[in-house]
């Protein structure tokens, strides 16, 4: 990847942290996006990523910020293009209500939508590569409470295949990671402050792992391995494809 610039959204921490560590290993230079500023800084310090990358804080939930981020790359747009950025916040279907879906949908869905629309339109006459993030839950819904973000990731699956589609023979290759049972901060986070409230997230995630193939949660680095290589040459006909890194969770 040498020679190549990937931008990376959702890149603090988790998945988008995995990836850019990949990328930068593999020699491309980033452009890393995340709402928390912060973070983000402090994770580049830990990872020596300072002089291969420059930051960006940005509200993905907000399409004028998108706008202003990739007026910012104007003139050196990315190569590559991870959509890693997503929320996953548990709420029973019944509860949901107009803002609260809204905000999963804006970051979720939304912003994958207004990403590759900028990165095509910016890359027109270059082509480039998209690796969008979905979910195993898209596929197969699992978990309770989440009905919403399964919604939100089943968009990015139609997105993916469509602008594989309509692009393949302009030069773009776009394809998605499907991750599950990845043992990210986020998810761990999430399921402490759940599982205060709510015993039954114990005995779902006993009831995860045991369907498990594999027998054994993900780690970050086992998506952003794969992600490495939908980015690079040595996916060169892959087109459109759903790749799950899921420790088998689909097939069992």
């Amino acid at each position: 990847m040498k020679g190549k610039t990937a931008l990376v959204t959702g890149s603090a921490s988790g998945i988008g942290e995995a990836i850019a560590c990949r990328f930068a290993e593999a020699g491309a230079f980033l452009e890393l996006v995340d709402i928390d500023e912060e973070r983000l800084e402090k994770m580049c310090a830990v990872k020596g990523l300072k002089e291969t990358a420059r930051l960006y804080r940005v509200d993905l939930s907000s399409k004028s910020a998108i706008d202003a981020l990739w007026s910012k790359l104007e003139g050196h747009e990315p190569d590559i293009l991870v959509n890693n950025a997503g929320i996953y916040p548990m709420r029973g279907f019944l509860d949901v209500d107009e803002g609260f879906l809204n905000k999963v949908m804006e970051v979720n869905l939304k912003s994958v939508v207004w990403m590759c629309q900028h990165m095509i339109r910016a890359r027109a006459k270059k082509g480039g590569v998209i690796v969008n993030i979905g979910s195993i839950e898209a596929i197969m819904p699992f978990k309770e409470e989440m009905a919403h973000y399964d919604v939100s990731k089943a968009g990015v699956i139609a997105l993916t295949r469509a602008l594989a589609k309509e692009y393949g023979r302009k030069g773009f290759r776009v394809n998605a990671l499907l991750p599950g049972g990845i043992m990210t901060p986020g998810v761990k986070n999430v399921a402490k402050e759940i599982a205060k409230l709510k015993l039954g997230i114990i005995k779902d995630g006993i009831e995860f792992r045991g369907r498990l193939p594999l027998g054994r949660f993900g780690k970050p680095d086992e998506v952003a391995l794969m992600a490495l290589v939908l980015a690079s040459d040595a996916s060169s006909y892959v087109q459109g494809a759903l790749i799950p890194v899921d420790g088998g969770f689909l097939s069992a």
